[in-house]
């Protein structure tokens, strides 16, 4: 009597992703600094994130240096910006990326850091947009959220510069690229869309940034994320 071959093992199953984390790298990405936290919007987090577009942003909402998505009104603001967050999520690649960062502190949102970068493997230099609800700001976090944006970028992903810029008289965001050490790096006519004002540019490396008195946590920044990112 012949012995049955015993039958082939089948292959094991994967196990199934425990989170966005597993299958889209940036959503695993977080940065700490005291009871600021940064980290990209999730969908989960959009109801909040429209109910903090709908609050004021900007003392003066006819000023010049109010951003023009802002300028609409709270129902179309709020429905673009959710087109604009998932539009991001899409585009991240090598030759281009926008990290779109929620900020929370003590357990609420209050504001938004980016940072982007065109060909980071060949330029090594990011650019940055931030905004905070009026009733946060003069508190101290828009000048952390940058410096935290700033460790991600210099001691992280290896950047060699970074590049931001504001519409002349804009002196709270003139004020708060100084102090992270940014400096002038020429004026030239705004690059925003809809916009037709001149701007003040900033520069800041390395050796001039000024960094944050507290330690800045990075975790997340895998080597998958690394990758997308052309880090």
């Amino acid at each position: 009597m012949t012995t049955p071959a015993p039958a082939t093992a089948p292959e094991p199953t994967p196990a199934p992703p425990t989170g966005l984390a597993d299958v889209f790298p940036p959503f695993g990405l977080v940065v700490r600094a005291g009871d600021l936290t940064m980290r990209l919007l999730q969908d989960a987090d959009l109801p909040e994130y429209g109910a903090l577009l709908r609050r004021p942003i900007f003392a003066e909402p006819d000023s010049p240096h109010v951003f023009p998505w802002y300028q609409v009104e709270p129902e179309e603001r709020v429905r673009k910006a959710l087109q604009f967050q998932w539009s991001l999520r899409s585009r991240i690649s090598p030759e281009e990326w926008t990290l779109a960062f929620g900020i929370w502190a003590r357990g609420r949102l209050i504001g938004c850091q980016d940072v982007r970068a065109l060909r980071f493997a060949e330029r090594r230099t990011v650019g940055s947009g931030s905004w905070l609800t009026l009733e946060e700001q003069g508190q101290g976090y828009g000048k952390l959220m940058r410096q935290a944006m700033l460790v991600l970028a210099f001691d992280h992903l290896g950047a060699e510069a970074a590049e931001s810029a504001a519409i002349e008289g804009n002196a709270r965001s003139f004020a708060t690229s100084h102090a992270c050490g940014y400096v002038d790096n020429g004026i030239g006519r705004s690059t925003m869309s809809g916009v037709d004002a001149m701007e003040q540019r900033f520069r800041v490396t390395p050796e001039t940034f000024i960094r944050p008195a507290m330690p800045v946590e990075v975790e997340g920044l895998t080597p998958p994320l690394r990758a997308m990112l052309g880090a």
